[in-house]
């Protein structure tokens, strides 16, 4: 330990002695040096000193890389905590626009679960195109579906009648109908609420954007159950007309 720098309280490290503190190998430390995610450290001839902010630099890389960051993600990340951004505040803003929507409990299935869901209906064919739309993925002996309300509806359909082929056909309507509303509301939420996030956010703005942006969540989700609800109305009586019309009377 540096003599002056312990009189002054502020506590300063070798490498081997910050590579310790900080539970990581020396060569990840050298490596994060040369990805100059670490500041240089004060040198006093051929020794280098590192400081404790340097250990506590070393630590938020550690929580980030354990959140699933990666390192140019951290670059970034850190950058903006130079430049006076409150970094816990950026984590919430991405975390709200990361977060996921979907709330789908994924569920366990056997090809013999499946005959029994879908009596008589469930043949390659099915099986590849529930592949290719992402319901189903397969897991060894199993299949997993992305959704056990899904399955069940669509059980629920076939029980009903309708053929899984044009039940799945079907999705595959509903899915490209599904991302051109995704599309819209993204497009309106960057357009009007998000701001240029490569510029530094005023104090308490990421926190005030992350509140915004899980409110809207369900805001959005009421416009497109009551917009979906609406579209049946028209759409069905534009049906009953066209069934009425066409309807001979004995």
């Amino acid at each position: 330990m540096n003599e002056s720098s312990e009189a002054a309280g502020d506590r300063e490290y070798r490498t081997e002695e910050l590579a310790r503190a900080a539970g990581i190998p020396v060569r990840t430390l050298r490596f994060y040096r040369e990805r100059r995610l670490l500041p240089p450290p004060r040198r006093e001839g051929r020794i280098a000193w590192y400081s404790e902010e340097h250990l506590a630099r070393l630590r938020v890389i550690a929580d980030l890389l354990e959140r699933g960051h990666t390192l140019g993600g951290i670059a970034e990340l850190l950058t903006a905590w130079e430049s006076g951004q409150d970094v816990a505040e950026l984590l919430g803003l991405e975390a709200a626009i990361g977060a996921p929507w979907s709330q789908e409990t994924e569920t366990e299935v056997t090809v013999e679960q499946l005959a029994e869901a879908f009596p008589g209906q469930v043949d390659a064919e099915s099986l590849a195109a529930s592949l290719e739309l992402g319901y189903l993925r397969n897991e060894g002996d199993r299949f997993v579906h992305v959704s056990r309300r899904l399955l069940d509806a669509s059980a629920a359909l076939v029980g009903e009648g309708v053929p899984l082929a044009a039940v799945l056909t079907t999705a595959r309507g509903v899915r490209a109908s599904a991302d051109a509303l995704a599309d819209q509301f993204v497009e309106l939420i960057v357009d009007h609420l998000l701001p240029d996030l490569d510029e530094p956010l005023p104090p308490g703005e990421s926190t005030r954007l992350a509140e915004a942006l899980n409110r809207l969540r369900d805001v959005a989700r009421t416009v497109v159950d009551v917009e979906f609800a609406l579209a049946m109305d028209r759409r069905v009586q534009r049906e009953v007309k066209r069934i009425g019309t066409t309807r001979k009377p004995h």
